[in-house]
């Protein structure tokens, strides 16, 4: 192990990194600010995600398919009210994926730059 070494942060790529940083912010409740330049939400307790705009961005398809771009980062985010959690993705721009897999456990979201996330029944 390096001395010292801990996650600084997530960073994730996006076209639009100012909408996505605001969707996050709106959803997990997370502080926005600025890290090295780019849009940034923090939790209370330091998790760190910041976002990158890239020009040539290319969203990922889910679930995989040969030949297209593969998800690189999922999310899940525990929730007490999956219904009610997901309702609330969808108001902030989020949009159910088109296959879901979790039952009544999980409902797969994708983000407005179409990253995959699942909200999660929390024990």
């Amino acid at each position: 192990m390096i001395d010292g070494i801990c996650l600084g942060d997530i960073l994730v790529d996006c076209k639009n990194a100012e909408e996505l940083s605001a969707f996050y912010a709106n959803l997990l409740g997370w502080k926005k600010s600025r890290i090295f330049d780019l849009p940034a939400v923090s939790s209370e307790n330091g998790v760190i995600f910041l976002f990158d705009g890239e020009d040539d961005y290319v969203p990922p398809v889910w679930p995989e398919e040969d030949g297209k771009q593969q998800k690189q980062v999922h999310f899940d985010f525990q929730v007490p009210d999956v219904p009610a959690a997901v309702q609330k993705a969808e108001t902030l721009g989020a949009v159910r994926a088109p296959q879901q897999f979790g039952g009544d456990y999980w409902t797969t979201m994708l983000d407005p730059a179409g990253h995959p996330f699942c909200l999660c029944k929390k024990d």
